[in-house]
């Protein structure tokens, strides 16, 4: 084994969680090993080059994020995470029930709400989320989907067990990492990939795509698909650009749309053009200042009017929020029970509801073995991970959850599973988490093979968010058998305008692995 790893066993003992490279006595799980082979022929010089060759590309392609108010390059980091194919199959129907269940949940939430007459769950939780809108109560989406694009986070616990963390179906980021990650890992450490069969991830923009199409409104042969950004100054923009481009379409603003006679049209050079699948990056409030906040300048009026009316596709729908407040996470499998007449695959974390007396009473009763979170919270905002916080930080947070306990939820503290991450002269293990990402085009919920595994790059720290600090990992999933497609470098450089026309054809795996080599 290479020096790199040197105490590496003492580390992943410390942390006391699961290690997906290795088990307890060190040896590499079979998933890993031909990994494990690639990284033992590398000293430090060469992985020091190798990763700082990837963030020089991310920062020359512009793949960055604001962290403190700075634009830094994504950290991606080495050592990719490996998924089997059997592990993935569970994953991959796990994230597809939970997106079904979600999808006829809010169909009724925003309808007859049979979910609160028949006792599963309680009207007042769903009326009360800060992001159920009776803006749009009573009408069919066009298309008829209201989930398009889903990113359900997932964990593995300490006895490796995937957990589904939390889902999100508003407006979930992150696939263009997944995207750049293979791109720069695909360069970082090539040798690795001659050596098993990877899946692909390049097939996520023609999917997209396909879907919204398919969800336009009735009557539309060829539908005009946008991508509608709050503009440059977004966290994300680098996503929206990279997808737009990808997808061939056009990335506009909300200035850049007008509604007129509930249709939605384009200001272009040639003069107006009708938009019929609206792709929105924008959160519901500020979409349309008809129906949100006036004083939004990021949307258009009369958006949701034309939605309503059936004269355009918004993905995803107005209102899907519900669906991601953490005290509603707490009822899915309930829901997957009641919608689908299936228990769920892959199963929540615990959790406790603090609008429930006794679970309150024993929630306060162990503030500081807890994991305590606002059920509209979002990138590790406003947590508090009770075993690492001060007693004046508990006493806050108790007065909190006393005057506002529909705002919160608690958890155990899960101990994440760990990956090797480079840290210095060498590999320590760091906490992980996963976020698939699944497209439904109303007939078929298709899961993103791999999706961005965030990791936490302080030892010890739990918070995988890119906004505190975190970074990521190309996440592998093998193939069952080498009959089916991995992933190769394209054979040549093309823009990202280029490549909205040219769609990789299927090739088997040996053509793949020659023209790698």
């Amino acid at each position: 084994m290479s020096d790199l790893f040197e105490d590496y066993a003492v580390a992943a003992a410390r942390t006391g969680a699961y290690d997906e490279m290795f088990a307890p006595d060190q040896v590499a799980r079979s998933t890993y090993r031909q990994l494990e082979g690639a990284l033992a022929s590398l000293d430090l010089a060469d992985v020091s080059s190798r990763a700082d060759s990837m963030a020089r590309t991310f920062l020359d392609r512009g793949v960055t994020f604001d962290y403190a108010g700075e634009e830094r390059p994504f950290p991606l980091d080495i050592v990719p995470r490996v998924i089997s194919a059997g592990e993935w199959d569970v994953l991959e129907r796990g994230v597809a029930q939970r997106v079904r269940a979600l999808e006829a949940f809010l169909n009724d939430v925003y309808s007859k709400m049979s979910v609160a007459s028949d006792g599963v769950v309680p009207r007042r939780i769903i009326t009360s989320s800060k992001h159920f809108h009776r803006q749009v109560h009573g009408f069919e989406p066009a298309g008829g989907v209201r989930v398009h694009i889903s990113g359900i986070d997932v964990v593995r616990d300490g006895a490796g067990t995937f957990r589904v963390l939390e889902d999100n179906v508003r407006v979930p980021s992150g696939v263009s990492y997944v995207l750049e990650n293979r791109r720069a890992m695909a360069k970082g450490l090539p040798e690795a990939f001659s050596q098993q069969p990877i899946r692909p991830v390049e097939e996520y923009p023609r999917r997209l795509l396909s879907a919204l199409r398919r969800t336009a409104p009735a009557g539309v042969d060829e539908p005009t698909v946008v991508v509608l950004t709050p503009g440059v100054f977004n966290s994300a923009y680098f996503e929206h650009t990279l997808l737009a481009g990808l997808m061939g379409v056009e990335l506009v603003e909300g200035r850049d749309l007008i509604c007129r006679g509930n249709r939605v049209y384009m200001r272009t050079t040639a003069g107006e053009q009708r938009v019929d699948v609206i792709y929105k990056r924008i959160d519901d409030d500020f979409l349309d200042p008809l129906q949100f906040r006036s004083d939004s300048m990021l949307g258009c009026p009369g958006l949701v009017n034309a939605a309503r009316a059936g004269g355009v596709t918004i993905a995803n729908a107005v209102g899907n929020g519900v669906a991601d407040d953490k005290l509603v996470y707490s009822y899915v499998p309930d829901l997957i029970r009641y919608y689908l007449g299936e228990e769920p695959i892959i199963a929540n974390v615990d959790t406790f509801r603090l609008e429930e007396d006794d679970a309150r009473e024993e929630v306060l009763d162990r503030l500081d073995e807890l994991v305590v979170k606002p059920v509209d919270g979002s990138g590790g905002k406003g947590l508090v991970i009770g075993p690492d916080a001060s007693p004046e930080e508990l006493e806050t947070l108790r007065r909190r959850l006393i005057e506002d306990p529909r705002g919160w939820i608690a958890q155990p503290v899960l101990q994440l599973s760990t990956v090797p991450t480079l840290s210095g002269n060498k590999f320590g293990p760091r906490h992980v988490d996963l976020r698939p990402f699944a497209v439904n085009d109303g007939e078929d919920v298709w899961v993103l093979p791999g999706g961005l595994t965030r990791v936490a790059l302080k030892e010890g720290s739990l918070i995988v968010n890119s906004s505190q600090g975190g970074g990521s990992k190309d996440t592998w999933v093998l193939a069952q058998s080498r009959n089916v497609p991995i992933e190769a470098e394209p054979r040549h450089s093309i823009s990202i305008r280029e490549r909205t026309s040219v769609w990789p054809v299927e090739s088997s795996w040996r053509d793949r692995q020659a023209e790698q080599q």
